[in-house]
């Protein structure tokens, strides 16, 4: 192992424990679940090893033990980390920046001076505008920046989201999700131009006071976990 290995790994364990004891405070049963799953998945596969493969199947059923833990252990720290921060300034943002290859976010476009914002993401479904704050003025305000990006983008559809638990509302655990199943109307090749149009509009706004860092490292730490990162 070389010395450039070692603090990286030690980087990522301390990375590991503290998603853990994040989401200890919110998820009691964690460490027991996470338990069940690698002994339950673990003794499965080993004995289905074992009568397969004899030399094997002990580490067969710890490698699928293992990985079955880390699976549910990410869900369960990216889903502690979604109670933790929702209803917080920023927390949509920060969800957001899950979205990674083929999509453009722009934390809070536009803003009230009550914490109301706007977030714009831009890819292939087009323009998705997503409101957070209270609901009758994070509206009003997803509302009048639809109009100026129709002005700008006039052939590129745009979508309305609004963060929150009320009627027609998306909730923050399920936002992701929410704008990824939306669906493809533009080109990747188009979004470059997009883009470049979207930038003279925002070039004209004032810098827009967020919170920085709304949701914790435990899902990030868990979305790096899932990526063998």
């Amino acid at each position: 192992m070389s010395s450039a290995e070692t603090p990286a790994k030690r980087g990522r364990l301390r990375q590991i424990a503290q998603a853990y004891r994040i989401t200890k405070k919110s998820d009691r049963r964690v460490g027991w679940v996470i338990l069940a799953w690698f002994l339950g998945v673990g003794l499965v596969v080993g004995l289905l090893g074992w009568l397969l493969f004899p030399i094997f199947g002990v580490v067969m059923g710890l490698m699928a033990g293992l990985l079955a833990a880390l699976v549910v252990f990410g869900r369960r720290a990216e889903r502690a980390a979604y109670v933790q921060v929702e209803g917080q300034a920023g927390a949509g943002a920060g969800a957001l920046q899950m979205l990674k290859r083929g999509w453009t976010v722009k934390p809070a476009i536009a803003f009230t001076k009550n914490q109301d914002v706007v977030h714009r993401v831009v890819g292939l479904p087009g323009i998705v505008l997503v409101g957070e704050g209270n609901p009758s003025r994070a509206r009003h305000l997803v509302t009048a920046e639809r109009k100026k990006h129709a002005r700008v983008a006039p052939e590129v559809p745009i979508y309305d989201v609004l963060v929150g638990d009320g009627e027609g509302c998306v909730p923050l655990p399920k936002l992701v999700k929410h704008v990824r199943k939306l669906p493809r109307n533009i080109r990747p090749a188009e979004m470059t131009e997009l883009v470049q149009r979207l930038k003279a509009l925002d070039a004209m706004r004032p810098q827009a006071p967020l919170p920085r860092g709304p949701v914790p490292t435990s899902t990030k730490g868990a979305r790096r976990m899932m990526q063998g990162r």
